[in-house]
């Protein structure tokens, strides 16, 4: 392997005595592994920061090896850490994509939609908008696995008006209407997971992370992976105690 990049940091897990072994995200090269010499050092620490962008190297004899990898700081995101939400919701996704993407295979549009997010959370965005974004992301991770939801037409009545729930079993959407009799057993489909530019209110931020929690959960966080479901579970939390303290009293 011979590659050089740009990247976000994914995550970063000590070896030996000072090194570390990082996953990376690239823009055309998918997720790269390697090992960084120093990694634990003072130095590289603040660098290898999951959120933050960084140019690499990544070297290896043999496509068994695992990479050398030489890193350059390009964009800090420090400010991820100082914001709870921020902080939780970085951590998440950064392990998420690490955990689920197969190495070597590009996917542009994740790190695209990835990029973004931990741009606007390391600007200030606010814990609900945070929040709404990390199930978008969610949203777009299980197109780009296969395991994509339709959110276009009801499954029982192929009308595209009033699409208010969705079927766990099928994954497609459904109507009021049709959806009535069975609500217990549908998810919830609020309007942000159709439409970007959807006012972000608290109670609809929690139905989206309900819904694609549940296909996440599902599709994704099978076999080790299954791990993860803990941190998913306190991010939730988090994100339902900001909403709380948002009402007005």
């Amino acid at each position: 392997m011979n590659l050089s990049a740009t990247a976000l940091v994914l995550t970063a897990l000590p070896h030996g005595e000072h090194g570390a072994v990082v996953r990376l995200l690239t823009p055309a090269a998918g997720v790269q592994a390697g090992y960084v010499r120093g990694g634990r050092s003072r130095k590289l620490r603040p660098v290898l920061q999951p959120g933050n962008v960084v140019t690499v190297e990544l070297r290896s004899r043999v496509d068994t090896q695992l990479a050398a990898v030489t890193v350059e700081l390009v964009t800090s995101r420090a400010a991820l850490a100082f914001d709870r939400t921020h902080a939780v919701a970085t951590e998440w996704l950064a392990t998420l994509t690490a955990a689920t993407l197969g190495e070597g295979q590009a996917y542009p549009r994740l790190h695209a939609a990835l990029d973004a997010l931990f741009a606007a959370m390391a600007a200030g965005t606010g814990a609900m908008a945070a929040a709404a974004g990390v199930a978008r992301y969610e949203l777009l991770l299980l197109g780009e696995l296969g395991f994509g939801l339709d959110l276009d037409s009801c499954a029982a009545t192929g009308s595209r008006d009033d699409l208010v729930y969705i079927s766990p079993r099928s994954a497609q959407a459904v109507s009021a209407i049709a959806g009535e009799p069975y609500a217990a057993k549908l998810l919830p489909l609020p309007t942000l997971l159709r439409d970007t530019a959807a006012p972000v209110a608290a109670a609809d931020v929690l139905a989206a992370l309900t819904t694609t929690g549940w296909f996440v959960e599902r599709e994704l966080l099978t076999g080790t992976a299954a791990a993860l479901r803990p941190a998913r579970a306190r991010l939730v939390e988090i994100v339902r105690a900001a909403g709380v303290a948002a009402l007005p009293i």
